[in-house]
This record gives structure tokens, sequence and C-alpha cells, in this order.
């Protein structure tokens, strides 16, 4: 494990442990659930454009919505979070400068637990809180290539992957007549764990064995200047969310 990865491990397992401690929680038993929409900004390498998708160094996602359902709980002090969270990304363009048509799309689906920490400031009309999860993440999607040199034509499906990551939480409530409104924002690094290079046609060299798992490790064959194994990095696949969600008492 490397350094980075082991510092951001040991400081979000840190706020699992440390928050529940400090969560305050006005009843012993408390419970809420609900549910809402997010816009979600890639990050790290899972940006870019369909270009750099097409050179295997980016995935090249343009920024997409989410919807997520919430569920929120306190026992004895404790005050844990937990989500279900779908996310949809796409692009379209060019795989080289004026050459060809790359369509992509990917869908995520997470599973998110995790401690909150809500901050008790009476001046305020809302209460803050921040957080911090781990998250399980399933990963599926698929590309359309028209007119590209060295893949043939076609719509292709991605293998479909899991990866565990970890996320930062912060947001406000605001209590409205019925219902608490969480408005939220969100760090998600999707794939800090589990990083694979998967070889989907493993008796044939082709540059489509790229495209076709989600191959976030580096290409074991990787040779610079070759037309065929083109990921000489491993990639990372992290997002930003902004969130409103309604949440409901039981």
């Amino acid at each position: 494990m490397s350094r980075v990865k082991y510092s951001s491990f040991v400081f979000l397992f840190s706020l699992i442990l440390i928050l529940p401690v400090y969560g305050q929680i006005t009843n012993p038993f408390s419970f809420q659930a609900g549910g809402g929409i997010g816009y979600v900004i890639p990050a790290g390498d899972f940006g870019g454009s369909t270009m750099d998708f097409y050179s295997g160094t980016k995935y090249g996602f343009s920024n997409g919505l989410n919807l997520q359902g919430k569920v929120r709980f306190g026992i004895i002090g404790i005050n844990l979070a937990g989500e279900v969270a779908y996310s949809s990304f796409s692009n379209s363009g060019y795989s080289e400068p004026g050459q060809g048509n790359v369509e992509v799309s990917q869908k995520i689906l997470s599973l998110k637990i995790g401690p909150e920490f809500k901050l008790s400031l009476p001046v305020l009309p809302f209460t803050p809180y921040i957080g911090a999860n781990i998250a399980f993440n399933h990963f599926g999607g698929d590309v359309t290539f028209q007119g590209v040199s060295r893949v043939p034509s076609a719509i292709y499906s991605m293998e479909s992957a899991t990866r565990v990551g970890l996320g930062i939480t912060g947001g406000a409530l605001f209590r409205m007549s019925s219902f608490t409104l969480d408005i939220g924002l969100e760090v998600n690094m999707l794939n800090l764990f589990g990083k694979k290079w998967e070889d989907a046609n493993p008796t044939v060299d082709q540059r489509l064995d790229t495209y076709l798992s989600l191959n976030d490790n580096a290409d074991p064959a990787y040779l610079q200047g070759s037309n065929t194994h083109i990921v000489g990095n491993s990639r990372t696949i992290n997002t930003f969310a902004i969130t409103a969600t309604a949440m409901f008492g039981l």
C-alpha cells in the first residue's frame, strides 16, 4: 500500500473510530430515512475528454447526476449514516483530434456507511455536520466506437467491477415543517482499494481489451509508444457531489 493510500486510510479510519464518541443526539435512540438527488463532478482520472479515454490516460466523463436513499440513526451516543447512491456519467466526442467518434457511459452503485458528528451551534438557523464513510462501489458501463482507428466500430459493454473506497462528508440540516432538508457535500474516493488490470480476451492481443474492463491499474504489458497496451499508470476514480435529501423521522 502506497504512503498516500496508507495516510488516507489511517485518517478516515480514525474518524470512523473517533467521531461516534463525540456524536450528540437528543434521544438515546433516533432514526431518519429519506431520498434525494445530487450533482456529481468527476475528479482525479475520472474526468477529462473522450480523447483522454481513447489514449488510456483518463476515463473522460463529464458531470453527472445521482439518486440516493439515506438513513441516519443514533444509538446511545453513536450517530451513523448509511446511503445507497446510483450515479450516472457519460460523454461523447472525438477519439483523436477531428477523427472518429466515442460515446462513453458509466453507472456506479455505491453502498456507504459511517459516522456523523453534528455541530451544536444554536446561533445558526441550521445544524451543520461532518462525517466519514466506507463505500463499496459497483461499476458498469459501455462504450461506442464509430470510425475510430485501431478499434472496430460497435457498441461494447464493460465487464462489471467492484472497488472499495472512502468518503468525507459534510453538510447542513434545515428543519422544515414536516421533514428535514439535508444539503450535503461529499468527497468520494471510489477505488482506493482493489485496483486491477483485467484482460477480457487473453488469447487476443488488441487495443480493445483496454476498454472492456474498468482497468484502473497499469497494464502489465504496457510499452511506451505501443498502440495496443496504452495504460501505463494506475488511475484514480474520485468525485465531488452536492446533494439534497429530504429526511423523515420514523
